[in-house]
């Protein structure tokens, strides 16, 4: 079966951003599926093809995967106008191969919501069955996270979102609280998969055998060592992770150190904000590869899972960073409730805290600093938790059969 699948922010391993993409059109191509990856250039990402773009695109071959990549340079640091020009730029130049390439099966991948658009037409100008894989709910977090106020362009979005569910034949949900939003649109229940992100098992080794274990500059082996791995932006709320930074400072807690590992529109702005006030137990690092990013999470304690307290995240959102931290046996700290708190307390395998507490984010460090045979343990359960639920492999067989089944 050909597959033409859209997901604009498509990377490999050997970028920095999520490899869900990557990771599912491998395991078609392992069935004996052909698939066609139409991307944009995202910042941190990298999709292997070094060629030379001519007229507006470059294409080869990555790991089995044909790759068709659009000149369209994307940056979580880019302003608002600016990101939306590009979702729309990519949404028109993918039209245009939706409407021309042979294949049986459209699928296409949020974020941003545009990714629909080549999947609609598809649908009703091609009559080719459409899959559309939700990862966040749009346009209701960017509502109530407050970036998008115009009335008329999130009604415009709502019905951008109703017209790609219903477009489809077939949906993918990346959580629980995905899945129901999508019912909420008049989905039938027989149309949705819940598929969440994955652990990827052969890359974050939790006993660290064969990897380069490593931590940055300024941080002993004896300090506990804290990360945060992903975009430093305004859905993240890293301003929870300084705000704890000083209440530790004035415990005088300084052998437990908080690593912010990624790029962002507001990481300049965190980085003079922990000048200013000294916060010498925050380290701010540059991305790394997934290879790089497994030897630092060998040598970790904690991972952070922070977002800022909106409710729409709470069950509406399946980080990448979450299941990589389990997959490499870490402890996950959690800074609001949702399915995620649920499950850490479920297993046992970290911390979930309320959201905008400080001094609880303090503790729950100092706990982990106090006692390092519990935290063991702990990691030993996320693993655990990884390996049964999570393991990539299982989840990405699950996807297979759901997507290539829409044409029975």
């Amino acid at each position: 079966m050909r597959i033409l699948y859209f997901h604009q922010h498509f990377s490999t391993p050997k970028g920095s951003a999520g490899i869900r993409s990557y990771e599912m059109a491998r395991r078609l191509v392992l069935h004996g599926h052909q698939v066609t990856m139409v991307c944009g250039s995202y910042g941190g990402g990298k999709t292997g093809l070094e060629s030379i773009f001519i007229n507006g695109k470059r294409q080869g071959q990555i790991d089995g995967i044909d790759i068709i990549e659009f000149d369209l340079a994307y940056s979580n640091a880019d302003g608002l106008v600016k990101r939306s020009l590009t979702f729309v730029k990519f949404a028109f130049k993918s039209i245009g191969l939706a409407l021309t390439s042979k294949y049986d099966v459209v699928l296409a991948t949020t974020t941003p919501l545009t990714a629909g658009i080549p999947g609609i037409f598809a649908r009703w100008l091609r009559g080719k069955p459409f899959v559309f894989e939700v990862r966040d709910l749009w346009p209701e977090l960017p509502k109530q996270m407050g970036v998008i106020k115009n009335q008329a362009v999130l009604a415009a979005m709502s019905f951008l979102e109703w017209a790609s569910y219903r477009s489809a034949k077939r949906c993918i949900g990346l959580s629980p609280g995905i899945v129901e939003g999508i019912k909420a649109r008049g989905v039938s229940e027989d149309k949705i998969a819940l598929i969440p992100n994955g652990c990827d098992l052969s890359i974050f080794d939790s006993k660290g055998v064969g990897l380069s274990s490593w931590r940055p500059k300024g941080i002993k082996n004896t300090d506990l060592m804290a990360i945060f791995t992903g975009t430093h932006g305004l859905a993240n709320g890293l301003d929870a992770a300084l705000n704890a930074a000083v209440e530790l400072k004035a415990r005088g807690r300084d052998d437990i150190k908080l690593v912010l590992i990624g790029q962002g529109k507001l990481k300049p702005g965190l980085e003079k904000q922990a000048k200013e006030l000294e916060l010498n137990n925050v380290i701010f690092h540059s991305p790394v590869n997934k290879e790089k990013l497994s030897g630092l999470m060998a040598s970790a304690d904690v991972g952070l899972q922070l977002l800022a307290n909106i409710p729409a995240f709470y069950y509406g959102t399946s980080p990448n960073k979450f299941f990589d931290y389990i997959a490499a046996g870490l402890p996950v700290l959690n800074n609001y409730p949702g399915w995620l708190a649920d499950l850490i307390k479920e297993n046992n395998c970290g911390f979930a805290i309320e959201p905008d507490n400080a001094k609880a984010f303090a503790d729950a460090l100092e706990q982990a600093a106090g006692d390092k045979g519990k935290l063991k343990t702990m990691g030993e359960k996320a693993n655990k938790l990884a390996k049964l639920e999570f393991d990539r492999k299982e989840l990405a067989d699950a996807w297979v059969s759901w997507v290539t089944g829409v044409r029975k």
